[in-house]
């Protein structure tokens, strides 16, 4: 019998992040917080972990002190069977520049998989929110003999702009006849021609074909060294790029509502969105499967309280994810999603918001349609998202749809 093929897997952390500021103004896009408890990172990580991969690497470079701590201190695996989650920050390996692209980020990591002599190689970007079992995209790899797969779902082919869009080799609609950028003239499937299959960033190698291809691609002054923008293409051109329907994988415990749910939370508009997508009683996105757990950093905090103030109004939080140490006192939640030691004081009311940890809502506050990141204060009777006009005078970020975003440590008065 055959042994199973070796497989790394490599999570690509080392983008800015711009259109998340300011929630990336103090910390990498991958360690952005999420869904109260969660880091963006942790789905990445979990999914491959829970795929079997247990020689992991994240590529790391803008503003990673936070990212690296949390990896260090949460994906902690047993090294008796040589299992490891790895930040590696850039290295300047090829000289002295920082990664010029996610391809470039490979290319100066060789090393890495140099070291580890892996058949095949599992690439995935580090800031998107879903659920996968890669076991089953290596093996449909495998089977395809070819040099990279790429992982697609299905989207609303008037989204088509919004994507790198996959069309199928017409011959073999196993493989890619063509990958565009963000097309407004996008065709069809076949089989759904009101969806358009999108990339979603995710890619299986053979692990020397990778070396080659980012060798090569290290080569070409013409090149922005990106893997879906240069390497895939290359793969495309010359016949030898697959593609996975995410539709083909099957996640224990997922149900007919979030089976294929994929969200890129690269704006603050589609990061609040995510978060809306988690509470509903029927949630789009189901962080209670317990067949295939999202893992992260298990704080040492007391449970969430929920009392009455002085007046005798009780602390209420509706349709909402409230974490632990938190503490609602008199205070009012409606779609909202909580981190760690929130204090929501007497008569506040917060409604379709998203609060990082350690913030402080004051005793008749308002909050509304707001991101609040860590450590911010809301004094006594302040508001916040109520007038965009204000909140823009105050230095705060206000998205076009009215999602105002106060950035770190803010004192909102």
């Amino acid at each position: 019998m055959a042994a199973p093929p070796k497989v790394f897997g490599i999570v690509l952390a080392g983008g800015e992040g711009k259109r998340l500021m300011p929630l990336t103004a103090d910390r990498a896009k991958p360690a952005v917080p999420f869904a109260g408890g969660y880091r963006l990172i942790d789905f990445a990580l979990s999914n491959l972990l829970n795929s079997g991969l247990r020689q992991i690497v994240v590529l790391t470079q803008y503003k990673s002190h936070s990212l690296d701590r949390h990896v260090s201190q949460t994906w902690r695996l047993s090294g008796m069977l040589g299992a490891y989650v790895a930040s590696v920050p850039a290295q300047q390996r090829l000289g002295k520049r920082w990664f010029s692209g996610s391809a470039d980020a490979i290319l100066q990591s060789l090393n890495l998989i140099r070291d580890e002599k892996p058949d095949i190689v599992v690439v995935v970007g580090a800031d998107h929110v879903y659920r996968m079992d890669f076991s089953q995209m290596v093996a449909a790899h495998i089977a395809s003999g070819a040099g990279v797969t790429v992982a697609a779902i299905r989207q609303p082919i008037a989204l088509a702009d919004q994507f790198g869009v996959i069309e199928l080799d017409e011959a073999d609609p196993t493989r890619i006849g063509a990958f565009r950028e963000k097309p407004r003239d996008a065709v069809g499937l076949a089989d759904s021609p009101g969806e358009v299959l999108a990339s979603m960033g995710n890619y299986v190698f053979d692990a020397d074909v990778l070396i080659d291809a980012v060798q090569r691609d290290g080569a070409r002054a013409d090149s922005n060294h990106d893997m879906g923008g240069d390497i895939v293409p290359d793969f495309v051109a010359r016949g030898e790029a697959a593609v996975y329907d995410l539709n083909r994988n099957e996640v224990p415990g997922a149900s007919d509502r979030d089976r294929f749910y994929w969200r890129d939370v690269g704006t603050i508009d589609s990061f609040f969105e995510a978060h809306q997508d988690l509470i509903a009683a029927l949630p789009v996105f189901n962080l209670y499967n317990r067949a295939w757990p999202i893992y992260s950093q298990q704080l040492n905090s007391p449970p969430a309280k929920f009392v009455r103030d002085g007046e005798n109004r009780a602390g209420t939080a509706i349709d909402s994810i409230v974490s632990l140490g938190c503490v609602i006192s008199g205070g009012h939640l409606e779609r909202v999603v909580l981190g760690p030691w929130v204090t929501v004081d007497s008569g506040a009311q917060v409604t379709d918001s998203v609060v990082f940890e350690r913030v402080e809502i004051g005793a008749n506050a308002t909050v509304r349609r707001a991101i609040l990141d860590k450590d911010v204060v809301v004094a006594p009777g302040a508001s916040v998202g109520v007038d965009h006009d204000a909140d823009r005078n105050r230095g705060y970020t206000v998205t076009e749809s009215g999602i105002t975003v106060v950035g770190k440590g803010v004192h909102v008065d």
